[in-house]
C-alpha cells in the first residue's frame, strides 16, 4: 500500500491533463475512513469533472469519482470499524475531495453508509448516484399518492443512468411505464427494463404550445429538464406528481401555474448530493429490497481505470446507455 493508482485530472494553461499517477496515502485528503475502494461509477457529472469547461471543479488538482463502495481499512470514528462495507456518494466526493476513482480514498465518516444487507459492493456501484437519485424519484412518486392503478408514468431521458434505473425500479413495482429516448436503436434495451411504450425525444423536446393538454401521465420522473419538462407539466393528469432531476435537455423552464392551480400537480425537485442521512438510509435499504432492480448486470459495462476519459467523453456526447462501474 506504499502506492496505489489514481485518475488525477490537472488543469494547465486551461487545457485538462489527465493522467493514471501512482499516489501515497499522504497524498489522500483528510477524512475519519481510510477505504480500500473496489468499484467506482462514472455519471454525468463525472464525466463534466474531467472536462475543461465542466464547472464542477474548483480547484486543481483532483482525482474525480462522485461515488465509491468499498472496505474501512482504518476508522478514526467509532461507527465505522475495519472491515467495514461502506458506500459513499454525493457531497464533495470527486468534485472538492479526491473521490472514488483511486484504489485508495479518505473521506469524512459523515458521508459514508454502511453497505445494506442484500446488496454487494458491484451491486452498489451498478445502483451508485444515478439508482439514488432514481429511487428518490420513485419515492417521492409514492410518497405523493401516484399509485400503478392511476394510470402511466413518463420517464424522460430514459437510456441514462438515473433514467434506466427509475424505469427499471418503477416497473417492478407494477407501473405501467413509457420511456422517452433519442435513441431509436436502444427501444430493445428499455422494454427489456419493463418499459410498456416508448416516445420519441422529438415528442417532447419541444416549446410548449398550450397552457394545459391532454391528461396523459399519472405521474412522471424527468431527468433531461428544459424543454422537455416544459412539454410534460401540461400533460400531467390532476393530482399528478413531477420528480425532477436532470438538465441535459437545459435548465430554463417555460411554464405556466395553470398545471398547478387548475390540475394541483406538483413538481418536486430530487437532490441526491446533500441529501441527509436519513433520507439516504431509507432510499438504500428500499434499493437493497423492494426497489432493487433485477437483471442489475444488465444495467451496466464494467470498465478500468484507465477506460474513464473514454467513457466521459461518451457521456458528454449523449451516446451511453444505463451505468458504467469502474474496477478498482
Amino acid at each position: 500500500m506504499s502506492t496505489f493508482r489514481a485518475l488525477v485530472i490537472d488543469k494547465r494553461d486551461n487545457e485538462i491533463v489527465a493522467e493514471t499517477k501512482q499516489l501515497e496515502i499522504d497524498d489522500l485528503p483528510e477524512g475519519e475512513l481510510l477505504i480500500r475502494v473496489a468499484y467506482s461509477s462514472v455519471n454525468y457529472k463525472d464525466a463534466l469533472a474531467c472536462s475543461a469547461n465542466g464547472g464542477v471543479v474548483k480547484s486543481y488538482p483532483i482525482v474525480p469519482g462522485i461515488d465509491l463502495a468499498g472496505t474501512v481499512i482504518a476508522s478514526e470514528n467509532e461507527r465505522f470499524q475495519a472491515g467495514d462495507q461502506i458506500v459513499v456518494t454525493g457531497y464533495g466526493l470527486g468534485v472538492s475531495h479526491y473521490g472514488g476513482f483511486s484504489e485508495y480514498a479518505r473521506v469524512p465518516a459523515a458521508w459514508a453508509l454502511k453497505l445494506p444487507s442484500g446488496l454487494s459492493m458491484k451491486e452498489a456501484m451498478i445502483i451508485g448516484t444515478a439508482g439514488f437519485t432514481a429511487a428518490l424519484s420513485v419515492y417521492e412518486l409514492q410518497q405523493n399518492g401516484v399509485r400503478p392503478e392511476d394510470g402511466p408514468i413518463l420517464v424522460t431521458g430514459a437510456t441514462g443512468g438515473v433514467g434506466s434505473v427509475a424505469a427499471a425500479i418503477a416497473a417492478k413495482l407494477g407501473y405501467e411505464v413509457a420511456a422517452s429516448t433519442g435513441k431509436a436503436d436502444k427501444h430493445e434495451y428499455l422494454r427489456g427494463l419493463g418499459v410498456k411504450r416508448i416516445l420519441a425525444r422529438e415528442e417532447l423536446a419541444v416549446d410548449s404550445q398550450r397552457a394545459l393538454d391532454k391528461q396523459l401521465w399519472a405521474g412522471a420522473i424527468d431527468c433531461v429538464g428544459g424543454k422537455t419538462l416544459s412539454s410534460l407539466l401540461p400533460q400531467i393528469q390532476y393530482g399528478g406528481v413531477v420528480a425532477a432531476s436532470g438538465l441535459t435537455g437545459g435548465s430554463e423552464l417555460s411554464m405556466t401555474v395553470f398545471p398547478f392551480i387548475i390540475r394541483g400537480i406538483r413538481l418536486i425537485g430530487i437532490d441526491s448530493v446533500m441529501a441527509g442521512m436519513e433520507k439516504r438510509s431509507k432510499a438504500w435499504e428500499l434499493l437493497a429490497g423492494d426497489y432493487k432492480p433485477p437483471m442489475l448486470d444488465e444495467l451496466c459495462e464494467e470498465i478500468g481505470l484507465e477506460q474513464v476519459i473514454g467513457q466521459a467523453g461518451i457521456l458528454l456526447k449523449g451516446q451511453s446507455k444505463g451505468r458504467t462501474i469502474v474496477r478498482l
